[in-house]
C-alpha cells in the first residue's frame, strides 16, 4: 500500500520553480507646476535643482507676475498651477484676497522675519529688492544726496532725475506713499517731481546704465540692478536714505505661495520650504544680489546689510493697491 502512494505521490506534475520576488518600486516623485513671474535668466539656474535637492519634480511656466496673476484666477480650480513665484509681493496680496491661496502652516512663516511674510498667511517673501537711488559718484557725494524721499521735489534736481513711472516696481512704491502721506501729500510730491523734469525710461536698469554714464545724476530703482553691471567702469553707487523709517526705503520682495485646492499641497509645501531654507536663500544674496528674508543669512559681499527697522513701516499689501496709484498717473500724465 505504502508503494502505491508513493508511486501516485511520484507520477503527478512537478512542482512549479518559486519565482523570485520583485523588488518593491519606489513611488514615483511627485510633479508640480510652478507659474513663476520671475525671469529665467534670473531663477531658471535655481528651479533646475528643486528635483534633485527636494525629489519634487517641477514643470515651470514663466510670464509676467500680472500675467500669471490673471491666468490663475481666470481659471480658477481648472488652475494647473500649484505654486505661484511671483516677483511682487502686491500680486500675491491680490491673489490671497480674493481667496485663491492656501494659508502656510505658522512654523514655515515663521523661518521669515515678520516683515517678510503676509499677516494672513497667505504667502512667504524668498527675497527683496530695496528702492534706492543711483547716483553718479563722478557728480555727487553721499553728502549732496537728499536726505529723504520728499527732498526729490527740490527745484535744485531739476534736470537731473531719472525715473520710470510705468515699471511695476514704481508703480508699488508709489501705492507705499499714498499709504503713508495719503493721496493728496503723494500727489503732491509727484507734481513737484515732474516739475523737476525727470528723464523718463522703461525700467530700472537703463537708469543705472544713464546714471553711470552721466547723462543724469540720480535715477530712482531697485538696488540689485547695479551690482549686474561692471562695478569697475560704472561711476555709480546705490543711496538709501538715512533717515530710519523714511518713506523712501522701501522693500520690494518676491514671494511665493500655494494655490488653494491643488492636490500636490505637499509637494508644493515642500518647495516652498526649500525657497526659504539657508542653500537656496544664499543663493538669492549672491546670485541675485537680492537680500534674503531668513534671519541669519549674509547679503553678497558688495550689497550692505539691511537692518528691517531701517524700513519704512509700510504693509506689503499696502502696494497691492494698485488701481487707484494707476488712476493718479494717469492723471498726471505719466502713464
Amino acid at each position: 500500500m505504502l508503494l502505491l502512494l508513493a508511486a501516485l505521490a511520484c507520477s503527478g506534475d512537478p512542482a512549479t520553480p518559486t519565482q523570485p520576488a520583485e523588488p518593491p518600486r519606489a513611488p514615483e516623485a511627485p510633479t508640480i507646476t510652478i507659474y513663476s513671474g520671475r525671469g529665467e535668466s534670473l531663477v531658471g539656474p535655481l528651479l533646475d535643482r528643486v528635483e534633485a535637492e527636494t525629489g519634487v519634480k517641477v514643470e515651470v511656466q514663466y510670464g509676467s507676475t500680472p500675467e500669471l496673476v490673471t491666468r490663475m484666477l481666470t481659471e480658477g480650480a481648472e488652475s494647473p498651477a500649484d505654486l505661484i513665484f511671483a516677483q511682487d509681493s502686491g500680486s500675491l496680496g491680490a491673489l490671497s484676497k480674493a481667496g485663491a491661496l492656501q494659508p502656510l502652516p505658522e512654523e514655515l512663516l515663521a523661518q521669515v522675519h515678520p516683515t517678510y511674510r503676509a499677516a494672513d498667511g497667505g504667502w512667504i517673501g524668498t527675497s527683496g529688492r530695496l528702492r534706492v537711488l543711483v547716483y553718479n559718484t563722478d557728480v555727487l557725494t553721499p553728502a549732496e544726496l537728499p536726505a529723504t524721499l520728499w527732498d526729490l521735489s527740490d527745484p535744485k534736481w531739476k534736470g537731473k532725475l531719472g525715473w520710470a513711472p510705468s515699471n511695476g516696481s514704481f508703480q508699488a512704491h508709489v501705492s507705499a506713499l499714498r499709504h503713508s502721506w495719503g493721496d493728496e501729500k503723494t500727489r503732491e510730491w509727484l507734481k513737484k517731481v515732474q516739475a523737476n523734469q525727470p528723464a523718463v525710461y522703461p525700467k530700472n536698469s537703463p537708469q543705472v546704465e544713464a546714471a553711470g554714464k552721466g547723462e543724469i545724476q540720480i535715477g530712482w530703482v531697485n538696488h540689485y540692478y547695479l551690482h549686474r553691471f561692471d562695478r569697475q567702469s560704472t561711476p555709480a553707487e546705490n543711496y538709501r536714505f538715512p533717515t530710519a523709517g523714511d518713506v523712501g526705503n522701501v522693500l520690494m520682495l518676491a514671494g511665493v505661495a500655494i494655490r488653494k485646492g491643488t492636490d500636490e499641497a505637499d509637494a508644493a509645501e515642500k518647495v516652498v520650504r526649500w525657497m526659504v531654507s539657508d542653500k537656496t536663500q544664499q543663493y538669492f544674496a549672491t546670485e541675485t544680489y537680492e537680500y534674503p528674508t531668513r534671519p541669519g543669512v549674509e547679503t553678497h559681499p558688495g550689497v550692505p546689510a539691511l537692518d528691517p527697522a531701517e524700513l519704512a513701516a509700510v504693509p506689503q499689501s499696502a502696494m497691492a493697491d494698485l488701481g487707484p496709484t494707476r488712476v493718479m498717473l494717469q492723471e498726471l500724465g505719466l502713464q
